[in-house]
């Protein structure tokens, strides 16, 4: 299904059409900026919301807003109730095998660095306990790859500084796609774990991960999925993937911010240590031993955010109404528009360069433009230009320097696409890129 998607041209009307009137679903889309209609190009860094999620935070807040699983009156029930649902859907939404593997957290950043701290901190029980038996060892390997966003990079430079490891960073080749043989050469039995993003927030384009996930395992590691931007645009399924674990975040689905997921087989959750200590993730609290909760709540410190689960549940029904299979299609076809329009545009003698051209992309294409003389346009004026015309799109290293390092640049111009945008956004932009570069060129 995904391979028909990805290398040929979209053609189903009857698809872009049924997207196409979702567009009204979303309240800020009839916004004007500098009075101009509001063309929205930003969705790499999140989404808009539609009335329906709308709705229901004001609902929730409005008629169950209660701290849950604690409370033995009604409202608390209801909350609890509603939170406990969502955790339900997110694991079928990402086909995991229990609601226990569903651990809420603030974001992506917050999941990785949840999991980086349990990592950093787990005795393996089943191996002498005479000895040192952490999981990692000093001298242990952890392996990403060249386009990784900060969020997981960070984190495991934090987990090797902390506990003496080694952080290996897996090569791209000239098209920007992971050098899978390079990666398979830097696995050894040091290497504990492989943490890859399974689409690139700058180029968009995919991961080979299916491949990295099976031979990161042979190698004897764990493997972390950073799904941030996939599961807005890829239909994922965790059982098939074999990962043992994966991160996402709400807000790039149509759901509020300060939500995210980690999600981890069941057999790895059970023996990892929470990652922070308070309510909720206890069972017994003595002065002398703190006993702890079981999955999923003793990785959940604190009140949750049980409106924003309740909320992120809708975002999942309205995603799921239209169709993750749909949703992809229509995306990867404006993607495919957006490449076009940059390789045909009358851009006043300016050339513009796209990164990882050609190759199939989820939802984001990342250009910069070179005036006549081949010098770079700074990405932030051409930025500053397209939001003068009402066209948002994002500027800059994209929290990936090492990548932009690696493109040779100051940042990148990146034009990223949701189900609600549709060719007449895509002309806009033309338009407006047109415009700017006759300006600065």
């Amino acid at each position: 299904m995904h391979k028909k998607f990805w290398n040929n041209q979209v053609t189903d009307h009857n698809i872009t059409s049924t997207l196409q009137m979702n567009r009204n679903d979303f309240p800020i889309l009839n916004e004007t900026v500098y009075n101009k209609p509001l063309i929205y190009l930003d969705n790499a860094a999140t989404t808009q919301k539609p009335q329906a999620v709308i709705d229901a935070l004001t609902y929730a807040y409005s008629h169950c807003n209660a701290n849950i699983h604690r409370g033995v009156h009604r409202l608390s029930q209801v909350a609890t109730e509603r939170h406990e649902a969502a955790r339900k859907h997110v694991a079928q939404f990402i086909g995991a095998a229990s609601a226990k593997e569903i651990i809420f957290t603030k974001g992506t950043t917050a999941s990785s660095n949840t999991l980086a701290w349990s990592l950093g901190e787990w005795k393996k029980s089943d191996e002498n306990t005479a000895i040192d038996n952490h999981f990692l060892q000093p001298g242990d390997e952890i392996i990403v790859s060249a386009l990784e966003h900060h969020s997981n990079i960070v984190p495991w430079q934090m987990l090797c500084e902390r506990k003496y490891l080694q952080l290996r960073v897996a090569p791209l080749k000239d098209d920007l796609t992971l050098d899978i043989h390079a990666f398979e050469a830097l696995l050894t039995p040091k290497t504990k774990l492989v943490s890859m993003a399974h689409v690139s927030n700058v180029l968009g384009i995919r991961q080979p991960i299916e491949q990295v996930i099976a031979l990161a395992h042979k190698a004897g590691a764990l493997v972390c999925v950073d799904a941030a931007q996939s599961a807005p645009h890829i239909r994922l399924n965790v059982l098939d993937l074999d990962c043992d674990f994966l991160v996402f975040s709400a807000h790039k689905m149509y759901a509020p911010t300060g939500l995210g997921v980690l999600y981890g087989k069941e057999k790895w959750l059970e023996q990892l240590p929470p990652a922070q200590g308070g309510g909720e993730m206890i069972e017994h609290v003595r002065w002398e031993k703190t006993t702890y909760n079981t999955l999923p709540y003793k990785f959940e410190a604190g009140t949750p955010n049980y409106i924003g689960s309740y909320v992120f549940g809708e975002a999942l029904t309205y995603i799921e109404k239209i169709g993750l299979d749909a949703i992809e299609q229509h995306e990867a076809g404006l993607c495919q528009q957006i490449e076009k329009v940059l390789r045909e545009g009358n851009y006043s003698g300016c050339t513009v360069k796209i990164y990882a051209e050609g190759q199939p992309k989820a939802g984001a294409v990342s250009f910069n433009v070179y005036n006549p003389q081949g010098k770079l346009i700074h990405p932030f004026d051409i930025g500053t230009l397209l939001d003068r015309q009402g066209v948002a799109v994002r500027t800059g290293h994209h929290c990936a320097e090492p990548l932009i390092d690696h493109l040779g640049v100051q940042g990148t111009v990146r034009a990223s696409v949701a189900i609600y945008n549709d060719e007449s956004d895509i002309q806009a932009f033309k338009k407006a890129l047109e415009k700017a570069c006759a300006m600065l060129g």
